[in-house]
């Protein structure tokens, strides 16, 4: 990449004038107007006093000493920009190398011979899917996505909350639905029950399996339960998961853990950084910036959800992977310090841990909002969501914010055919492309060069289909996929803009003709390549394009 070059050349100038300074520091950011070249760089503003010059003087020192193959010249201009031209030659190469690659292009080495762990969703099972919890299966899934194009050994894993207090009202709560099924009114749901209309259908497909073995609730009987709620449920998540376009390698259980005995292991390991206080055992997280220790063990013996949650971040690294990467909710916030004591006092590198905060969607349809309590039943669930909004749109709208934003969700924006629906017009442009492509194929096969691309749209296009590689690694480094899904946006505002300006099949002009239709060849792969790492689909045509 020439703008990592740049770079490197950057550095290696300054340091010959005694200034110090890392890649990170040396800020490429694309020009908005074409005579201020293809890209500017502000380091000699910030680095001018280090060497007594003013800034212009520094800038002007700079350009003199640079020199590249692919920038065609370097300007200095006041306070202290560099500005940079790319040569035509460079600009053409960027479409040879698209179309040469394909599906391929944006690939990165970064995470050459490492393994990154994804652990998303992680719902309890003791019912459906509701819409927070999608918008975290959407953004693990780009994430997912986004690592393994980075080049990383990529594992998508669901952490199964399958012990504990929950699952005892879980089972409780389908037991009472299953008694009222045999002799009705016969049992009430428990204070902290599950009221949803899916504990009927778990209750209905418990009957059908065990009729009326297990109406009376002895505890050889509630672990009965317990064991068919789960998997009933799991089931479930991982149906609609897979219709929402996601899916999981690894399924650990909480309950595999305990019984394995990792909980008495990591305690052992843990004691030299707890104390015992009231009677309980507590472990000093305070010295890693918490704000007071945590309890693991509690006064009467059992332990908190604290404890196997720190066995199975144990066990996630101990398998082996070079990065370890959670999606929570935003209600976990104080959750994470904590976690990433514990690992530290197990021997693991903290830094390889890391939680990615997602906000809460609020859901709106007819200029109203849906409220939201699971307990309740009246949730709006995923399933239900996919059938009031195409699986596109509400893919592309989960990840179009930062994940520390809060998501208000239109289901009627994400259902209307139009342009200022986003992922519909992202989706129209890609078609329009095929189209183009269909209708140009006389013109086959396509050449090489690009010196007839002259004009300011088809510059700006060739340098946003250049960028692509580097905001997926924008996107990792940050572990916010909306960047990706940014990019596709204003990718298609750049392609339109193109269509509107450039007239791209043409009789009277061959040459100019083939080369307008590599740069089409070229922002179809890319387009295609982004949609797909958001999850969203590039159709080969809709309803009018031209």
């Amino acid at each position: 990449m020439i703008e990592q070059e740049i770079k490197i050349k950057l550095k290696k100038i300054l340091s010959k004038f005694g200034v110090k300074v890392s890649e990170e520091e040396i800020a490429l950011i694309k020009s908005d107007r074409r005579e201020h070249g293809d890209y500017a760089c502000n380091i000699a503003l910030k680095k001018a006093r280090e060497v007594s010059l003013s800034p212009i003087d520094f800038a002007n020192k700079i350009a003199s000493a640079f020199s590249l193959e692919g920038v065609e010249k370097v300007e200095a201009v006041n306070p202290g920009f560099l500005n940079f031209f790319f040569k035509s030659d460079e600009l053409g190469s960027v479409i040879k190398e698209i179309i040469s690659l394909g599906s391929n292009y944006g690939n990165l080495s970064i995470g050459k011979n490492k393994s990154v762990n994804v652990e998303y969703v992680s719902a309890n099972p003791t019912g459906l899917l509701h819409i927070g919890h999608a918008r975290g299966a959407a953004i693990g899934d780009c994430l997912a996505r986004i690592y393994s194009k980075a080049g990383y050994k990529v594992t998508r894993e669901y952490y199964i909350n399958d012990a504990g207090v929950q699952i005892n009202n879980l089972a409780k709560s389908v037991h009472a639905r299953y008694s009222c099924l045999i002799k009705p009114r016969s049992a009430r749901i428990p204070t902290d029950g599950y009221h949803g209309k899916e504990i009927i259908s778990c209750a209905q497909s418990l009957k059908e399996k065990y009729g009326e073995k297990l109406i009376n609730l002895d505890e050889k009987n509630l672990e009965v339960i317990k064991n068919f709620s789960i998997k009933y449920f799991l089931s479930e998540i991982k149906k609609v998961l897979h219709k929402f376009r996601v899916d999981q390698d690894v399924y650990t259980s909480e309950k595999a853990i305990k019984d394995r005995g990792d909980i008495e292991l990591v305690l052992e390991k843990l004691k030299p950084y707890c104390y015992t206080k009231d009677n309980a055992l507590w472990l000093n997280t305070t010295k890693d910036g918490d704000d007071k220790d945590r309890v693991l063990i509690k006064s009467d013996g059992s332990n908190t959800y604290l404890l196997p949650d720190i066995a199975y971040h144990n066990d996630k690294f101990n398998r082996g992977f070079d990065l370890l990467v959670n999606i929570f909710g935003a209600d976990h916030h104080g959750y994470v310090t904590r976690l990433k004591s514990s690992q530290k006092d197990l021997g693991h590198n903290d830094n390889n841990l890391n939680v990615v905060l997602v906000q809460m969607v609020k859901l709106f349809k007819n200029g109203k909002e849906f409220v939201m309590s699971k307990r309740s039943g009246t949730s709006i669930t995923l399933d239900e969501l996919l059938s009031l909004a195409p699986i596109d749109a509400i893919r592309y709208f989960f990840v179009s914010r930062s994940c520390s934003s809060h998501l208000d969700f239109n289901i009627d924006l994400a259902r209307k055919v139009g342009n200022e629906n986003p992922v519909y017009y992202c989706q129209y442009t890609h078609a329009r492309l095929c189209s183009i492509l269909t209708k140009g194929k006389k013109f086959l096969p396509l050449k090489e060069g690009s010196s007839l691309l002259v004009s300011e749209q088809e510059k700006n296009l060739i340098l946003l289909l250049k960028e692509f590689p580097s905001v997926i690694e924008s996107a990792i480094s940050s572990n916010e996929p909306y960047k990706v899904c940014s990019f596709v946006y204003n990718l298609s505002v750049a392609i339109n803009d193109f269509y509107t300006n450039c007239r791209v099949l043409d009789d009277t002009n061959k040459d100019l003709t083939n080369q307008r239709l590599s740069l089409v060849k070229a922002s179809q792969i890319v387009l295609a390549n982004s949609l797909d790492l958001i999850g969203v689909s590039a159709p080969s045509s809709m309803t009018n394009e031209k």
